[in-house]
């Protein structure tokens, strides 16, 4: 397979629903609870999964000319002896902030999310036997950026965005933060694998052997929530049909740090991750987590600076001058 490099815009329209009062006017409804919503979402989800099937039988034996895309049916009819996907997936909760969709501001809460994903190829007891083996690809992290071609969806089956010819780079970084995307895009990628290596076509291509081929679906907490956003109604839960080719590691600072391992506290969301943020609101600059931030202690020396010795080279493990288990780089007493 041959494909050129494009880039595109992801989810772009934003449209806010309104509604009219009884002057005619617009009137802006609230946001529901968070919770209320992710429960309902949920339930819906899964009465999708327990009704329709993908094309499981040409993954396991593909003909010659097959193209590995994941096609979704009812079960039903001919079909009334399908495995339902909801027996082919896995999920994983995620704990989503009310404060990240502005609900409220003043005392965050956590509510959990469920998001689904499956992994068609390699199918999950595949990558089981694999385990880490570097030789046939690699997981992503929620830090990294991924080559994908995409298709999204909602349960109805509406496409309301995708790039299906032409693979794209996405920061999954930057698409955690709502405001920037769909959250559940960026946590449901890790979980799928890369192919193997690029190869250089020497006319201006690359192709990728093996490539992962896969699927997400999560609420609309860790999507658009109350936004309208093109084909996107209110509080629409999102599927995702992901071709994964590879990745590039991040450090989006070019601090020095992996932005991975500025995840500080281990959660996997690197945007409440800041260690100088009582700094930053002392001096009333703006706020960077971490994996944005080249001092990430606030102490006036860079991050790199602290982590590297006379010759530039990066000190491992990094440096912590008073051995109180922090190194220096998060550390502003020293």
């Amino acid at each position: 397979m041959r494909y050129g490099i494009f880039v595109s815009l992801f989810l772009t329209l934003i449209f806010v629903s309104c509604n009219n009062d009884d002057d005619g006017g617009p009137e802006s409804l609230p946001p529901r609870a968070l919770s209320e919503v992710s429960a309902e979402d949920d339930a819906d989800i899964k009465a999708f999964l327990e009704t329709h099937f993908y094309n499981y039988e040409e993954f396991e034996s593909p003909p010659a000319d097959f193209d590995y895309k994941i096609k979704i049916d009812t079960i039903a009819g001919d079909n009334a002896g399908k495995t339902p996907l909801m027996d082919m997936v896995r999920s994983t909760s995620i704990a989503v902030s009310t404060n990240e969709h502005g609900l409220d501001i003043e005392r965050e809460e956590d509510v959990p999310h469920i998001l689904y994903y499956l992994s068609a190829r390699p199918t999950f007891e595949e990558l089981d036997a694999m385990g880490p083996d570097p030789s046939v690809g690699a997981y992503p992290t929620v830090a990294d950026s991924v080559y994908v071609r995409y298709e999204g969806r909602l349960l109805d089956g509406t496409i309301f965005d995708g790039s299906t010819f032409n693979p794209i780079w996405f920061d999954l970084a930057r698409l955690q933060d709502l405001s920037q995307g769909a959250r559940g895009f960026a946590e449901g990628i890790p979980f799928l694998k890369t192919g193997g290596a690029i190869i250089d076509n020497g006319d201006g291509t690359v192709s990728v052997e093996d490539y992962g081929v896969g699927m997400i679906l999560f609420p609309s907490g860790l999507g658009y929530y109350n936004d309208v956003r093109g084909q996107i109604p209110q509080y629409s839960p999102l599927m995702f049909h992901i071709d994964l080719f590879t990745l590039n590691r991040t450090d989006h600072d070019n601090d020095g740090i992996p932005s991975i391992e500025e995840d500080v506290n281990g959660n996997g969301f690197l945007y409440d991750d800041n260690t100088d943020a009582d700094e930053e609101d002392r001096l009333r600059t703006p706020r960077f987590a971490n994996f944005q931030d080249a001092d990430d202690d606030g102490d006036g020396k860079s991050t790199r600076s602290e982590i590297s010795d006379e010759n530039g080279e990066i000190i491992f493990p990094y440096p912590d001058s008073d051995n109180d288990g922090v190194p220096d780089y998060l550390d502003p007493d020293n």
